[in-house]
């Protein structure tokens, strides 16, 4: 079975939620299912298994649970960025837009060394606000960023087109 068709069998949609208007998609059913999980977490880390990915970074909170794993399987260490208050000294931050408002993002200013090569990954891709923030601060620590991954994709909200410059691999689209 195909990655895309495999991931999407396993989503569930749940329409209106957390507003009107949004059709969420639940990653749990794919978590919950060990052979699908296995299957996706390999397959992320494929094109990585002879490069050397000194740091995997995931992004709070359903992207540790992608992050953590592919850092095992590819021998890397792992990066957390979380909501502005959630870690303790001593960080740095980056603040970005939100549809209403905006919101702050943050990881420890030692978890990336200068010329580490950073592999970053989250769930979904929809508006790019957060991943924006998120290269910005591996950008500012010394990274060198490999490659953005995530397992899915809203491609309707343009996500990508902030991220432009960078190597980008969503391993299912949604269109609408």
């Amino acid at each position: 079975m195909k990655i895309e068709k495999l991931i999407k069998s396993k989503i569930r949609e749940i329409p209106n939620w957390p507003k009107k208007g949004v059709n969420f998609k639940d990653i749990c059913p794919l978590l919950e299912d060990y052979q699908s999980f296995k299957k996706v977490i390999d397959f992320l880390a494929q094109p990585y298994l002879e490069k050397k990915i000194d740091k995997v970074v995931g992004i709070d909170a359903r992207g540790f649970i992608i992050a953590a794993p592919l850092a095992y399987k590819l021998g890397a260490g792992m990066a957390i960025i979380r909501k502005k208050g959630k870690l303790p000294p001593h960080n740095v931050s980056r603040e970005y837009a939100l549809e209403y408002g905006s919101n702050t993002i943050e990881m420890h200013e030692d978890s990336i060394k200068k010329g580490e090569k950073v592999l970053i990954v989250d769930d979904v891709l929809a508006t790019g606000g957060t991943m924006e923030a998120t290269l910005s601060l591996v950008k500012e620590l010394g990274g060198e960023i490999i490659s953005v991954d995530f397992l899915i994709e809203l491609s309707f909200l343009k996500g990508r087109e902030k991220l432009k410059g960078y190597s980008i691999r969503s391993l299912a689209l949604y269109d609408s």
